[in-house]
């Protein structure tokens, strides 16, 4: 009869099957996505059990410790969406320090690469780039072009975040010629819609939309709802730049829908945002503080710092169109030291809107 520690182990290996298959189906794409999502939400608890029972022995026992290394990897789609960045952060660090440990570049490279993606979730740019250089160095050393092309799109969205789109568009066509160079159409079309934001940040909306568009073409192709919610909300800002708005409204609710149907809490939180945006343009202003209020749920959820700054400074200009001046300062406030804390340069828009709402300009 196997001892209580037999059983946990085969209990943690097993679930760790669980896990890679959901992930698996997810990366299939369509119909699959749910099936995969729908497996992950039912065995999530056993999961997670499985992971703590390996990391807790890690230190001592090679199988647990790789187990550590393995759980992460898994489910790297699944776990972005549904495992909170705080818990993910838990579960890379003892990967890294595992992989280091038992000298495996390739784990390594993983789990510092989905850090970098774990802290920019938590608002955490440049701490986010340093995990990114890391990820990029070890896979060119190990000659792993898809986790280069990965790590170099990461680098791009990180510099994006600080507002260096220059940097960014570099970052993104190189990942563009190494996705294309193995063939990795996932890798091309996020590659495609980075570079689109890229060029929106640069001012240039029309070559944007272009990216924006060759990048659905191919997440429709592959069945990647994620990207292509994420095309669809990329086209909603930048037709809203170019004045279409009903366009615009089309592509944020579009946006919504897949997101919602996903789970993407993130992506339905910046698309809430982005309806919010549109209803304040158009003078719905009391319509779109419910969306700023709904989207400032979703980012404080998630533990989006960035996101939930965003959602305070929006409200606070929309409360002081409705003449709620005492209230739109303490917003502003609030979102200046979300701003401050994650060096996002929006904040000096803050602080110009807060002088003038003191009256010191």
């Amino acid at each position: 009869m196997p001892s209580l520690s037999q059983v946990q182990q085969r209990h943690a290996v097993y679930f760790c099957r669980v896990l890679a298959e959901a992930d698996a189906l997810y990366q299939q794409g369509d119909e699959s996505i749910a099936r995969g999502l729908t497996l992950f939400d039912a065995e999530q608890a056993n999961i997670e059990a499985g992971q703590a029972w390996a990391s807790e022995r890690g230190d001592n026992d090679e199988s647990a410790a790789r187990l550590c290394m393995r759980y992460p990897n898994a489910g790297v789609f699944v776990l972005h969406l549904r495992q909170h960045a705080h818990l993910r952060i838990g579960w890379l660090e003892t990967a890294a320090c595992t992989a280091r440990r038992l000298k495996d570049r390739v784990a390594e490279g993983n789990a510092v690469g989905s850090l970098g993606l774990a802290y920019a979730a938590l608002g955490e740019k440049r701490r986010a780039i340093e995990f990114h250089e890391k990820a990029l160095a070890i896979a060119r050393e190990v000659g792993d072009q898809r986790g280069e092309g990965g790590a170099l799109g990461n680098l791009g969205l990180a510099y994006a975040a600080l507002g260096e789109p220059d940097r960014a568009l570099e970052c993104h066509e190189k990942a563009l010629a190494v996705a294309r160079e193995i063939g990795n159409r996932r890798g091309e079309g996020n590659a495609l819609g980075n570079l689109g934001t890229a060029y929106y940040l640069l001012g240039d909306t029309c070559r944007a939309v272009e990216f924006f568009e060759k990048a659905l073409v191919i997440d429709r192709e592959i069945g990647d709802r994620r990207g292509e919610g994420q095309d669809l909300g990329n086209l909603g800002v930048a037709y809203r730049k170019t004045g279409e708005i009903r366009c615009a409204v089309e592509m944020f609710e579009k946006a919504l829908a897949i997101d919602r149907e996903i789970g993407d809490r993130r992506g339905e939180g910046a698309d809430l945002g982005n309806l919010g945006n549109i209803y304040a343009a158009l003078g719905e202003t009391r319509r779109a503080i419910e969306f700023f209020e709904k989207t400032l749920v979703i980012h404080r959820e998630i533990g989006d710092q960035r996101g939930e700054g965003m959602a305070l400074f929006n409200k606070s200009l929309a409360l002081f169109k409705l003449g709620q001046l005492p209230a739109a300062i303490t917003h502003a406030e609030t979102a200046l030291k979300i701003y401050e804390q994650v060096e996002d340069p929006r904040a000096n828009k803050v602080r110009y809107a807060l002088a003038l709402w003191r009256g010191e300009k």
